[in-house]
């Protein structure tokens, strides 16, 4: 284990957190950049012997200055702030402080799927990015997850009171993920670098269809949980209409078993498992 720092960016949200507990529990000496070092959530991180910065996504000086003798980077970037282009100048900023900083390794979390022509806006503001780190100096690897399981607690009085609502036939798979198995996949990327380095790597942990998601949730609260698909008309948000029309099309294409033989270091979670876990403590 090296004494150098991993850098998490974006480390209160909710890929940085998976990937900054994932870490903890290895052992890992970790620098957090946060926006606000003194709220709960980045106090907490401290406790817990983070060493915490403060500074943004899109401040270029700020990013350098947290990347200063670290040893690796997990780097995440938004579109859901302030719009896509605000998203790749996000990664243009990492990209640069990476590269005036001479990082030895930098994670990208994007997407599954950006890499298809999607047409879906959030996607193809992750495939800039992706382009201009795979044509720059820094040495990367691409991480890809698909939809994640906790996606459906946006949904969480609906599914309680006994109806899932998805924009998917019932019986079209859908490949998902757990934050804590990306943030397991991520911290062996960033504690054992050499044979991931140049790679792109598409993660999920299950493909359940929506009728099998509503049956697991209904075994996890106790009641029968009803499916009902959502009209892709309804949804009027531009950016999220294009990617369920992706997801009732192409949609994302992991080879599960063949991720989950490669990287038996992970516990894959199934989609069923996380409903018990996240759900049966609301019966």
């Amino acid at each position: 284990m090296t004494d150098e720092p991993v850098l998490v960016l974006a480390t209160t949200g909710g890929q940085g957190r998976a990937v900054t507990d994932a870490l903890l529990g290895r052992g890992a000496r970790i620098r957090a950049l946060v926006r606000d070092p003194h709220r709960a959530a980045a106090r907490e991180l401290a406790d817990q012997g983070v060493d915490v910065v403060a500074g943004s996504l899109s401040d270029r000086g700020s990013l350098a200055a947290a990347m200063r003798g670290v040893t690796g980077v997990f780097a995440f970037t938004t579109p859901f702030e302030a719009g896509v282009e605000a998203e790749v100048n996000q990664g243009r900023a990492i990209l640069s402080a990476a590269a005036e900083e001479r990082v030895p390794h930098l994670v990208f979390s994007s997407v599954a799927g950006a890499d298809q022509d999607s047409g879906v806006p959030h996607f193809e503001s992750k495939a800039r990015v992706e382009a201009e780190l795979t044509a720059g100096d820094v040495p990367y690897t691409i991480l890809g997850p698909t939809y994640f399981f906790d996606n459906a607690l946006g949904g969480a009085e609906r599914i309680l009171g006994g109806v899932l609502d998805l924009p998917l036939p019932p019986d079209r798979p859908l490949q998902q993920l757990a934050r804590p198995d990306l943030g397991a996949f991520a911290a062996e990327v960033l504690l054992n670098p050499a044979p991931f380095v140049g790679q792109r790597i598409e993660l999920a942990g299950d493909a359940p269809t929506p009728t099998q998601m509503a049956a697991a949730l209904g075994t996890a609260v106790g009641r029968e949980v009803r499916l009902e698909r959502v009209p892709l008309s309804a949804i009027a948000d531009p950016d999220m209409h294009a990617m369920w029309t992706f997801l009732n099309g192409p949609g994302y294409r992991v080879d599960i078993p063949a991720l989950h033989d490669a990287h038996p270091e992970v516990r894959w979670t199934g989609f069923a498992d996380w409903a018990h876990r996240t759900w049966a403590p609301a019966r």
